[in-house]
């Protein structure tokens, strides 16, 4: 459904490192680098984070209520991805741990601020 999400960044060298650091586990990398744009995944046809100076070249700034949500195939992983991101620069904002019953997740926002989800359902 979701071809890529984008999120906005100060920096384009230190957030591409960051998010295909998280998700080298999962086969992604950088696969298309236009200079402000850049997509991190595993495929161009498989769903892809963009990470990108905004267009307007004004600050980026990360929505209130905003989340970007990765799932995992395990709670392992959740926890996996989530070391991986506080080792990588991220901050905490919600250590991994059921948050409802089926629901597995941790909460981190990356260096920019953008808050992300991992998750295990069910």
């Amino acid at each position: 459904m979701i071809g890529y999400a984008t999120i906005g960044t100060t920096d384009m060298e230190k957030a591409k490192a960051f998010w295909a650091g998280v998700f080298e586990s999962k086969g992604a990398s950088v696969i298309m680098d236009i200079g402000r744009i850049a997509f991190i995944g595993s495929g161009m046809d498989q769903p892809m984070l963009a990470v990108c100076i905004p267009y307007n070249e004004e600050a980026p700034t990360p929505g209130n209520g905003n989340m970007l949500a990765f799932p995992a195939e395990t709670t392992e992983e959740v926890d996996a991805l989530y070391a991986k991101a506080i080792e990588l620069g991220a901050t905490d904002d919600g250590e991994p741990g059921e948050r409802m019953p089926t629901f597995y997740g941790a909460y981190i926002r990356d260096p920019d601020g953008n808050k992300a989800c991992f998750y295990k359902m069910g």
